[in-house]
């Protein structure tokens, strides 16, 4: 059965690399000190193509080190999660706390915070330390202050350096837990918030005086649960009297725990669109608690991503990428396309509603935006349409709009060819909030390479392009992680 997860763009690779004296056209700015990392799924070895879903394969991290205006290195590394390290050959880490259920290892985003480089995953399971040559070094739980698991999508303020969040794991039941990581890599703050079921939640928005929930109609499936929970002779009828007996929604606490410990790495994805769920978005002051959270309404939709959120008087303002469905429940709708697009939510506080609006109609995702201006008023947002393997144009593209003056600005980059995020890196000779550059992965399928390709912000025209002569699958989450000092 095809699965077009294992094809194409998203066809994992098979093995890891160190290739040095990579071949750069153009130039790349003295000031671009550091790693470009990128993380996605890769499953480590023969999957079930009836079942597998991108969002549980194996992580694997991407790397290129940046320095003197030259490219030193690029590797790719499985995260060594006890599935990895066992196909692998390896020694199974040992975890300073066991993980809730057999998981993929970090496989979706990767970022620097506090001295150390971090691989993340969300929904319950555990995240990882790597060195800065992405090696595994092992587990992470914030030096033991944030058991539980955590995110794959914090929001670093830039005004203090902590690292805000939300996390959702189903054996919570119908709470999620909001965190900031403080500047030295530690907990300080965590604050359970009461939900209306099981959702997905991969991302909050924050500003400076608030954190913004989603509760969206993504949510907690036990059939799909029971699709790896059970023998697969019983799976259907399994299947059938869970959905008559308790829904889609809410599961009690102890088959909660039990399908829990069923799910497998490289299996089906456990949530699934749920037309019966309330959407909405709950506001909470950033020192607030559970009954500080007020509640509003929007039309039924699902955001992974906020490109940016501010204060504006009584008013908060939303930049989110919104899909008008994800998941569908069949899964029939895993080959059409989503089509989501940039929108602008604002939530008057005064009146108590959210007010919809579009700013761009591209098929696009993964925003981000000078973070500098994160949870500040910004004027620049950039996204991708991710091109050839999401079932929307065989043309990658990159986005930048301008959220003042209006309009969108973008590159293409020609048939067969699949960019993963764009992260931006401002230059540190100028201040402008658009003076600095943009720099993503670009995948040729038709020549199994890849570019790291760095642009202007202001202008989209290509500074410089990594050549690098091995296929890079498409993935998740990107990030600059600046050398320290």
């Amino acid at each position: 059965m095809p699965n077009k997860f294992l094809e194409d763009a998203f066809a994992p690779v098979r093995e890891e690399l160190t290739l040095t004296d990579l071949q750069v056209s153009g130039t790349i700015p003295d000031y671009l000190d550091g790693r470009f990392l990128r993380n996605g799924p890769n499953p480590v070895a023969e999957v079930d193509p009836e079942t597998y879903n991108w969002f549980m394969g194996n992580g694997m991290v991407h790397g290129v080190r940046l320095r003197d205006g030259r490219a030193e290195w690029y590797r790719n590394r499985w995260i060594r999660s006890p599935e990895a390290a066992k196909a692998l050959g390896e020694t199974i880490p040992t975890a300073r706390r066991p993980a809730p259920f057999p998981e993929p290892g970090a496989n979706t985003s990767v970022i620097q915070h506090a001295g150390r480089t971090l691989a993340l995953i969300e929904g319950g399971a555990v995240n990882y330390e790597l060195t800065d040559e992405l090696d595994t070094v092992g587990y992470c739980d914030f030096d033991g202050t944030l058991p539980g698991g955590y995110t794959a999508h914090p929001h670093r303020d830039p005004a203090t350096g902590e690292l805000h969040a939300v996390s959702y794991f189903i054996g919570r039941g119908n709470t999620v837990q909001y965190s900031v990581i403080g500047a030295d890599g530690r907990a300080r703050r965590t604050v359970d918030i009461e939900v209306a079921g099981s959702p997905m939640m991969h991302d909050l928005a924050l500003t400076e005086k608030y954190v913004v929930f989603y509760d969206l109609p993504v949510t907690f499936d036990a059939r799909e649960a029971v699709q790896v929970a059970v023998p697969r002779p019983l799976r259907t009828p399994a299947r059938l009297v869970l959905s008559a007996l308790i829904g889609r929604v809410r599961i009690p606490d102890p088959m909660t725990a039990l399908l829990g410990r069923g799910f497998p790495a490289n299996g089906p994805y456990p949530y699934s669109w749920n037309p019966d769920y309330r959407a909405r978005v709950g506001v909470m002051p950033r020192d607030g608690a559970s009954a500080d959270v007020r509640w509003f309404d929007v039309d039924p939709c699902y955001v992974f991503h906020t490109m940016n959120a501010y204060d504006e008087g009584d008013t908060i303002v939303l930049d989110v990428v919104r899909h008008p469905e994800m998941i569908p429940a069949d899964h029939a709708g895993q080959d059409r396309p989503q089509l989501p697009t940039l929108d602008r939510w604002t939530i008057d506080l005064t009146a108590g509603k959210v007010r919809e609006s579009r700013t761009d109609d591209h098929p696009q995702e993964f925003p981000r935006i000078d973070e500098r201006l994160a949870g500040r008023r910004h004027r620049y947002g950039y996204g991708i349409i991710a091109g050839f393997g999401f079932g929307t144009e065989t043309s990658g593209a990159l986005l930048k709009h301008d959220l003042v003056a209006g309009g969108t600005l973008s590159r293409r980059f020609g048939r067969q060819h699949s960019l993963s995020e764009f992260v931006f890196v401002p230059d540190s000779t100028r201040t402008g909030e658009d003076h600095g550059v943009l720099m993503g992965l670009v995948s040729d399928l038709s020549t199994n390479t890849a570019d790291l390709t760095i642009v202007d912000a202001q202008t989209l025209d290509t500074v410089a392009t990594i050549h690098i002569p091995a296929r890079v699958p498409q993935g998740i989450h990107g990030h600059w992680a600046p050398t320290a000092g």
